[in-house]
């Protein structure tokens, strides 16, 4: 469930109702819409199996007891696990994809409702299964897996569990955490109200002396801005708000810290930090390593900065001039048609397997193309893990962030379709840390193909700024959300919980320390924690942006130097699913995240983009 938890998570953020001037559903071809009835032949199909389900899914129950006495009953327990999460999570699959198609269709949103509770109800019902795992001891699994060969299919996945061992309470006392859940959740709650729906935003003039509304949708499109007073206008008036209630926020930040160092103390665990990356075997060294590389290399950074300072012609530069484009008489629009074949001529560098894999997508409605009334906004790919195949969904208009887009889900779907075609379904879920190697590698290879094939200097300077603008807004600003993040749970720690003042002088010298000199601290800046949900709502979790963007460099560098033999190795990666640790499965690919190599190289590879960028400046 983790794949389809997160990418509901990511709908969220994206999530509007489209304009009632948008074309309806039925007015778009069938070969641009998804076909449901790969999944299940009609709503009434999908009830019946619904039906079956509630009956069914209780026969779960009967191993209470009994898996740790009997190698028979584990594995007809693992066997009946997987179907039943399999045809479960397949239910929800169908009504997610039904319902983001037509957000106002009652019948869909019914059936959603009914499979979010069937899962719920499924977990409920299950969650002893690992509590009594954890109970076997080595040697008598081992003499169930002899009596039992089959359970070496579940091998990783009993690994993975018994390694939670010494993490895991009692069942009593992990109920009683569990029971605690809501009280927790109700900080990212409270936060999210605060800070989607209730922050008193001021009303500000555009550059006509119009009223213009700030909003947190507006403040991004702002920086963008042309306009240089108008981007400054906005961005100061954003932040007046957070000014305003940012002892507020402290407040919510500092309990959010506290519940994770409590959390991590309970579970027996060294630090908060290592209680996020444990589960999956990545090493607290991983984290560290790659906020120092990056601390070692800010002139990267620092020099993009000064480009822009000096191109935009300005005596200062400061954090709201840091998005503009450089470049804006550049503008090219794409028709879906030729976007599909741009993303197959740009990924060909990996291989004729691959390309047919993605052909397949695009000739079988695994794609659904436009906008229309009542669609999901945004963009994803989503897969049940039990079949038929992955979706794409976009809202197609014609521009170049719809183009990456594309390949980005595409690198997603191919993850998924080769995952799928190899492993058992319960090894179908890749973890996160490598959820976005595929994409980002996808995009890269776009990047890289579309730089090759520019006509103008011009276009290659967009080109090239985009992958600029994207290395400094993934790469190294993730990095010093990170860093923040790491800092003041360890302050936290050792028993220091840092006033709103503190939090957001810290956060103001890590913003200083990768801009450098050039650039002019403004006090919005400083209060720019308070804006980032990821540092409320999950934990540890934006470094994995930087970390895949440099796996996913390498890669691509690995596959244009050594041809098939690093293409064989990629395949691997993206078939491998979640059969082991995601620092193992990367380095079968090719690429070891334990190591700064991975990072120097992404690095490097925007030093060389600099390099070409300023000679054409000239």
């Amino acid at each position: 469930m983790k794949k389809l938890t997160f990418v509901l998570l990511l709908i969220v953020f994206n999530m509007t109702l489209n304009s009632q001037s948008l074309p309806k559903r039925s007015e778009i071809q069938d070969k641009y819409k998804w076909n449901l009835g790969d999944v299940y032949l009609s709503n009434d199909a999908w009830s019946s199996e619904m039906n079956s389900m509630k009956a069914y899914m209780s026969n779960i129950s009967k191993f209470q007891g009994k898996i740790s006495s009997s190698s028979k009953e584990l594995l007809d327990c693992m066997n009946l696990l997987a179907n039943l999460d399999a045809r479960i999570v397949k239910l929800y699959f169908y009504t997610t994809l039904g319902k983001d198609t037509d957000l106002n269709n009652a019948e869909f949103m019914k059936m959603y409702e009914k499979a979010q509770q069937l899962l719920s109800d499924f977990s409920s019902l299950t969650s002893y299964i690992s509590v009594e795992i954890q109970t076997i001891d080595e040697k008598t699994l081992a003499k169930f897996i002899k009596e039992q060969p089959k359970l070496n299919d579940y091998k990783f996945k009993i690994e993975k569990i018994m390694r939670m061992k010494n993490h895991t309470l009692p069942v009593e006392q992990e109920k009683l955490l569990a029971a605690y859940g809501p009280v927790f959740q109700s900080i990212e709650n409270t936060y999210s109200i605060l800070n989607d729906a209730e922050l008193p935003f001021p009303t500000i003039k555009d550059a006509e002396g119009k009223d213009f509304q700030v909003s947190q949708g507006r403040y991004r499109s702002g920086l963008y801005s042309l306009d240089r007073n108008f981007r400054k206008n906005v961005y100061k008036a954003t932040y007046v708000p957070y000014q305003q209630l940012i002892g507020t926020m402290a407040s919510l930040y500092n309990a959010r810290v506290k519940e994770r160092i409590t959390n991590a103390k309970v579970r027996n665990y060294s630090s908060a930090l290592e209680s996020v990356t444990y589960p999956e075997n990545i090493p607290v060294s991983v984290y560290t390593n790659l906020i120092k590389a990056v601390n070692e290399n800010v002139k990267t950074l620092q020099r993009w900065g000064a480009i822009k300072k000096r191109v935009l012609k300005l005596d200062e530069f400061h954090p709201y001039d840091t998005y503009v484009t450089l470049f804006p008489s550049v503008e090219k629009k794409y028709d879906y048609e030729t976007a599909v074949k741009l993303v197959i001529d740009a990924l060909s560098p990996l291989g004729e397997e691959y390309i047919n894999g993605v052909k397949k997508g695009f000739e079988n409605r695994w794609i659904d193309v436009y906008e229309t009334e009542g669609k999901r906004s945004g963009a994803y790919s989503n897969s049940s893990g039990s079949g038929p195949h992955p979706f794409i969904l976009l809202n197609w208009n014609n521009t170049t962030d719809d183009l990456f887009t594309l390949v980005h889900e595409v690198g997603h779907n191919m993850h998924s379709f080769f995952t799928e075609k190899t492993q058992p379904y319960h090894y179908r879920d890749y973890p996160t840390f490598v959820a976005e190697v595929a994409s980002t590698a996808n995009e890269s290879l776009l990047l890289d193909y579309l730089i090759d094939h520019s006509t103008t200097k011009e276009e290659k300077m967009a080109l090239i700024e985009q992958f600029l603008t994207h290395i400094q807004t993934t790469f190294f600003r993730q990095t010093q959300f990170a860093e923040f993040e790491m800092l003041t749970h360890e302050k936290a720690e050792k028993g220091e919980i840092l006033s709103a003042e503190q939090l957001s002088d810290l956060f103001g010298a890590g913003y200083m320390k990768h801009w450098g000199k050039d650039m002019i601290m403004d006090n919005e800046e400083k209060l720019s924690w308070a804006r980032i949900h990821h540092l409320f709502d999950y934990n540890f979790y934006v470094y994995q942006y930087a970390t895949s963007m440099a796996a996913s460099t390498a890669l691509v560098e690995n596959i244009k130097k050594e041809g098939q033999p690093a293409i064989d190795k990629y395949l691997v990666f993206l078939s491998s699913g979640g059969n082991d640790f995601p620092i193992n499965i990367l380095k079968k690919a090719g690429v070891d995240m334990s190591t700064d190599a991975p990072i120097l190289s992404l690095i490097n590879k925007a030093n060389k983009y600099l390099d070409q960028l300023e000679e054409m400046i000239k």
